[in-house]
């Protein structure tokens, strides 16, 4: 595996073509709730406290969700043949039940570390993985996750930034890649997986 020893695969909006979260907030939850705490991330409210505040306002049950999103839930174009291949890890400030489901129907077995849910008919609970607090960012971050050096990164948003920053190789696109830009840090874009592939059979930058 020529200029990768670990790849880590970020899951909403990276794996999946939308965020899958935002698509659960706005057909089950408060869309305008979800709009505002969404305008205070990084700002008044950390991740964890953002995600907790969000999902306290789903209430539908999990099975309808879960549903809902395999009938809804598109996957970027060469994902199997990038998890066949590199066997990423799938790091997510998402939830492994609505993860898990999605990664069957695509017939994908991959490592996974997710948060959990409690979803109570009275508003779903967050069981947060790891909420050890980041040195660099000031947040519980999916830094701490990056075990293994060096490590290639693909995300797309604000949970990325951290953990994208520790990297040795990103792929980035969305706000991920606006972020680094704004940053000056080197990073591939790619709009599918495919890009992403292509790109680890070649030497880093």
């Amino acid at each position: 595996m020529a200029g990768v020893r670990r790849l880590v695969l970020d899951w909403d909006g990276t794996v999946t073509e939308v965020d899958t979260l935002h698509l659960v907030l706005e057909r089950f939850g408060d869309p305008g709730l979800f709009r505002r705490t969404e305008g205070q991330l990084g700002h008044t409210l950390g991740l964890h406290e953002v995600i907790a505040v969000e999902f306290a306002s789903v209430r539908a049950p999990l099975a309808e969700v879960v549903e809902w999103l395999l009938e809804h839930v598109r996957i970027r174009p060469g994902f199997r043949e990038l998890a066949e291949r590199w066997r990423p890890l799938v790091l997510s400030s998402g939830f492994r039940e609505l993860i898990e489901p999605v990664l069957a129907r695509e017939g994908v077995e991959l490592e996974l570390l997710a948060n959990e849910l409690d979803p109570s008919p009275e508003g779903w609970r967050v069981r947060f993985r790891d909420e050890a607090v980041c040195a660099t960012c000031g947040e519980a971050c999916k830094r701490g996750s990056l075990l293994e050096d060096p490590v290639t990164y693909v995300g797309d948003g604000y949970s990325d930034r951290c953990a994208a920053l520790a990297a040795d190789r990103v792929f980035a696109t969305g706000a991920l890649a606006r972020y680094l830009d704004g940053l000056g840090v080197p990073f591939e874009p790619f709009s599918d997986l495919h890009d992403v592939a292509r790109g680890l059979e070649r030497p880093a930058r």
